[in-house]
Formats: C-alpha cells, structure tokens, sequence
C-alpha cells in the first residue's frame, strides 16, 4: 500500500470534512491513507465524528484501524456496539491472531456471544483452540494462517494448491514444508520455487530443520529468537512437532513495546500501565501504592535519626552527609539493578550464572567503593580538618553503602527473575528506598562506633 504524506494541518482539514459530514470527500480522502494515519485522525475526533468515521471504512480497513488503537481506545468503541456487530464489522476481517487480542479484551460473557455470530465456521473453531493458550506463549500469540504444502507433492502441484491459500491472505512470509502426520518439516523459500520449476517432490529443495517454537515457549524467549536469527516469521509447533501456527515480526515488535512500557512504568514506581488520557483517578490509583511506601520510610528514615538524635546535636557535621549517603546507596543500586535487567533481557545473562554475576559486581563494587570513599575521606580531611570522627565516618559509611547496594542491586533482580517475578521492578523506587533505609542505618551505626571511638 502506498502511504500518503499525512501532515497535522491535513488531519485538522479532514477533521473539519468528517465534522462536517461530507461523506463522499471523506472517502476519497480515506481510500488512500494507512490504517495507522486513520487512527491517528480518529483519536483527534469526538465520539459521533469517531464513530461516523469508522462508519465510511469498509470492513478490512475498519477492523484494520480499529488494532491501531490503544485498548482503551478500543473498549470505548465497542462499548455501544453489539456482539453481532463486533463479529461482523471486526472479527470477521481480522487474521486470527489479532481476533483473539480482541476477544481477550472483552468481557468472558460477550466472547462467547461475539462466537456464536461468526459466520466462518473455521475461523471461528481456530480462535477458540487460541484462547486456549497463555496469551503470554508463543501459542497466545501466533495465527494460523500460513500456506502449507506437504513434503510429498510435485511442484505443479505445489503451486496449485499455494494459490489456493494465498487467496485469504494478505501477507506471505514463509511456505511450511509437513508430512503425512502434520509434522514440520522443513520451509520452500519462494526463491526455491522460482529456481526449480521441475523438481519431482517438494522434499529434496526444501530447508530442513527451520528454526521454530512450540506453543508453551514464552515470549520473551521467542522474541530473543527473532532478534538473534533475524527472522520476519516463525512457525509454531505443538508438544510432538505438529505446524499448528506462525508468528510474525510485527507481531514480536507490538509485544516489545507494550513491554519495554510495562517495564519502564514499574521502574518509575507505576503500579500499573496508564497513559496520559487515562482518568485522573485511574492514574492516581497508579501512582499512590509507591508514594506511600515512600511516606512510609521516610518515616522509619525519621526514626533511626531520632535514635541518632544526641550524636547529631552534638557533632552537627554528621547531618550534612546524610543526603551523599542516601543518594550515593540508591544511586549504586538502580545502576547495578539496570545492567542485571537489562542483561536479562537481551538474553545475555541468565539466572543460572546467579553467582558469576555477583562476584563480578562485587569486584565493581570495590573499585567504585574504594574511589568514592576515597574522594569524600580527601575532601574532608581537607575542609574538616579537625573532625576525623566525621571524616572517618562518612568514608567508611560509604564504602560500606556503596558495596551494599551493589549486593541489592543484583541479588534482587536475579531473585525476581527466578521466582518469576518482573525484574524491571528492582530498577525502581523498590531498590532506591531500600537503599536509602539500610543505608542510613549502616551510617548511624559506623558514626556512632567512630564517635564512641574519638570522642568519648
């Protein structure tokens, strides 16, 4: 499809047409435009103007526009509508794959009614045996339909029964080679197919042993696959090697940014996935849980200083530093948390090197503990030339907090990972306040030592 140059003044101008109800401008304006830029111009339209614009879309556009929308964006759409509707106007135009993200998205009860009005008996019967599976899996997230030729079949009729398969589908990436028994085979490249017009059975030119996942495979695992064998499609298989799906690239890509945003939210210390147009109380619902666990240590932090309280009043140089203590701790361990998730993510690190990964950190940890602790011990010899209780303190502390935090920062993600738990959320407030906690403890409890030390 060629996409046409869409600007904001056009949208605006397009806006003003659909606003106005010039139907026939609308849909010589429509025919050209990428379904992503007729969702773009639908998010700038009020709710009739929305919906008398999906209206003027013929069904495979319409359905098309409808996935480019966030799914909020989506239920507010489908709210008024009908299962029949939905069905007819949507599932009906959409490949199975995306059918089923639709269907996850309504209510348990209107799937079911959305089912029974689908005409395609077929279509039908693969997006039930999808909702079957984790939508989380390989199987959650392939479709089904792909061009299929048996091992055993000459090229004509190769080539027949392709084109016969081709016909309901937009897009072809791959030709999946079975047996007899359903059983992936191997994949025939279109190349192949071009190169060798006469070969007597489809077997001896196709690629043996394609690169696949099967149902259960989790999708992080098989998003490392496409990026690690640079593949635009991948075939699915069941537990004994049957080709029962395929999952495409865009497919992988639209899961890596819902997840890249996930993890990104739960770092900033979001307790769930909102956006900007959401409602002031779906964000702030969002947002209190980490607040108050903030409020929370701080009045714990407030706590152990009122332990504190004596030593602070008579050496009052102690108190400047807690600010370096606590920011240097949660500091250290977001930068340690990070490279671990990250890591994991990519697929460089696995949690079976647990302990690899924490002697290297600590080895780390040293070397920054030791140049830091260094610069604050130098800094205040020189401008506390007289409070070597302070001095030794401070420097002492951290190096000490420095090496914890580096601990946290990588035990906690591995540890998350391990109890499959998202690790993304040790990059957050959850290792900043613990840092910030434990390390104000360590710092009470050496400047304390030190002053009973020089002191008394």
């Amino acid at each position: 499809m060629a996409v046409k140059e869409i600007t904001p003044e056009y949208l605006k101008e397009l806006a003003d047409i659909v606003a106005n109800r010039e139907e026939e401008q609308a849909r010589n304006e429509l025919v050209d435009m990428h379904p992503a830029d007729i969702a773009e111009l639908y998010r700038d339209l009020d709710e009739d103007d929305a919906k008398f614009l999906i209206d003027l879309l013929d069904g495979e556009v319409a359905a098309d526009v409808l996935m480019e929308l966030d799914e909020d964006e989506r239920r507010d759409l489908l709210q008024d509508m009908d299962a029949e509707e939905i069905a007819k106007q949507f599932i009906e135009n959409l490949e199975t794959d995306e059918a089923v993200d639709l269907i996850q998205e309504l209510d348990e009860e209107d799937r079911d009614e959305v089912l029974t009005h689908i005409n395609d008996v077929e279509q039908a019967g693969d997006i039930i045996d999808l909702l079957k599976y984790d939508e989380d899996t390989a199987g959650g997230l392939m479709g089904t339909e792909m061009v299929v030729v048996n091992e055993n079949w000459s090229m004509p009729e190769c080539i027949k029964q392709m084109r016969l398969q081709a016909e309901d589908m937009d897009e072809i990436y791959y030709v999946y080679v079975v047996d007899d028994d359903e059983k992936l085979k191997g994949i025939l490249p279109l190349k192949t197919l071009i190169t060798h017009p006469s070969v007597s059975k489809i077997k001896r030119i196709m690629e043996e042993n394609p690169v696949s996942v099967k149902t259960d495979t989790p999708i992080d695992e098989l998003t490392l696959d496409f990026e690690k064998y640079d593949l635009v499609a991948m075939p699915v298989v069941d537990s004994i090697g049957r080709l029962v799906g395929r999952i495409t690239v865009d497919d992988v890509m639209d899961q890596v940014r819902e997840s890249q945003e996930r993890d990104y939210q739960l770092a900033s210390g979001l307790s769930s996935d909102v956006s900007a147009d959401d409602s002031i109380l779906s964000q702030t619902k969002a947002r209190i849980p980490w607040l108050l666990i903030g409020i929370c240590s701080g009045i714990l932090a407030s706590l152990i200083l009122s332990v504190f309280e004596n030593q602070l009043a008579a050496v009052t140089a102690l108190a400047l530093f807690i600010p370096i203590i606590g920011g240097t701790g949660g500091n250290v361990g977001v930068q340690a948390s990070a490279i671990v998730v990250q890591s994991l993510a990519n697929g460089s690190l696995d949690v079976t090197e647990f302990s690899r990964q924490l002697g290297k950190e600590v080895l780390i940890g040293l070397l920054n503990a030791s140049i830091i602790s260094g610069v604050i011990l130098v800094y205040n010899l020189i401008m506390l030339p007289g409070e070597l209780a302070v001095t030794l303190s401070v420097a002492c502390s951290l190096f000490c907090v420095v090496m914890f935090a580096t601990v946290l920062g990588t035990v906690v993600p591995l540890t998350l990972e391990k109890l499959k738990i998202n690790p993304a959320l040790a990059t957050g407030p959850f290792i900043q306040i613990s840092n910030d906690i434990f390390g104000l403890i360590i710092y009470v409890v050496i400047a304390k030592w030190f002053l009973t030390i020089f002191v008394t």
